[in-house]
């Protein structure tokens, strides 16, 4: 008995060890080798939450920086269990991102493999005659891991239909990147929305356009992001009631066009979220896409942990 309680002992010593030599490994050739970092991220990414931000226009360079380094620091501080649970994206401007990848690969801190540097938009072509824009292909030359299309601003803005939002989603998985898809109804039920029955119902409907015309032009093996940000709640004090939220969501994740999908497709809230939102969302989300309050990054982190841990 005591030659095979020391065995079993021997064993466990042996396989703890391996364990940490793998854990060793891994960390460095994440460090090492950005593309390592991409797989191994996305080959794990569909059993974890997400949470991140934009900085829109916002941040001059020097602050962008700052808060890239004062986002890994406070990272630090959160347990290992937790970090291992969750992806971080934050999408600085065009001019910012390279230097927002530099900074994370080199860092030393574990907590900073977690983070995916990303844009705020892309063309849907490669190259061409498109004087100021940017291409996903060279965003993800660049370091970019998630690039979002189909923001309400750039719809509103500069008149973006979800023909093109779809053409610049297939441009960004094309280019090995994750898009992440915003979609949204325009009015709150009750109020301004013209559309009959349900106010749910009709928003799982405006919704489902969108998704539609995304999904159908994406291989159904790619990871998908789709951030759900009624437009009305853009901006506002409150997010949207949970109950709106979960039952819209739980509308998307029904879509044949959702469901027939073999790749990862997670779904985050966007649209005035924050502190204390997510533990009454999790049973039906992946995650949170933050607004302005996540551009204090002691409140960032903060929101970040109460993902993970929720």
């Amino acid at each position: 008995m005591a030659g095979t309680r020391g065995a079993e002992s021997f064993f466990h010593q042996r396989i703890n060890a391996s364990t940490v030599i793998i854990r060793a490994s891994i960390t460095t050739l994440k460090r090492r080798s950005p593309q390592v970092a991409t797989f191994l991220a996305m080959a794990s990414s569909g059993s974890r939450r997400l949470i991140g931000l934009s900085t829109k226009m916002y941040f001059s360079l020097a602050r962008s920086r700052d808060f890239t380094s004062s986002l890994v620091s406070q990272l630090g501080s959160v347990p290992s269990h937790a970090l291992s649970r969750i992806d971080v994206f934050i999408l600085p401007d065009f001019i910012a991102l390279p230097t927002t990848v530099s900074q994370l690969r080199a860092s030393d801190s574990p907590a900073s493999t977690i983070i995916w540097p990303g844009a705020q938009d892309c063309h849907w072509e490669d190259q061409g005659a498109f004087t100021g824009q940017v291409s996903a292909s060279v965003l993800q030359e660049a370091g970019a891991r998630i690039v979002m299309v189909g923001h309400a601003e750039r719809r509103r803005l500069f008149g973006e239909d979800d023909i093109l939002v779809a053409k610049k989603a297939a441009a960004v998985t094309r280019n090995g990147m994750v898009p992440l898809v915003c979609v949204g109804e325009q009015t709150r039920a009750g109020e301004e929305s013209s559309d009959s029955g349900d106010g749910t119902a009709a928003a799982v409907r405006q919704c489902a356009v969108q998704v539609d015309t995304v999904l159908e032009t994406l291989p159904a093996t790619t990871e998908v992001i789709l951030a759900y940000e009624p437009v009305w709640a853009i901006g506002a004090t409150q997010p949207a009631g949970v109950e709106h939220i979960l039952s819209v969501v739980e509308g998307i994740r029904t879509l044949e066009s959702v469901r027939s999908r073999s790749g990862v497709t997670r779904i985050v809230y966007g649209g005035s979220a924050g502190p204390g939102l997510f533990a009454r969302l999790k049973s039906g989300l992946d995650g949170l896409f933050l607004a302005r309050f996540g551009h204090d990054p002691v409140q960032f982190v903060r929101t970040i942990r109460e993902v993970a841990e929720a």
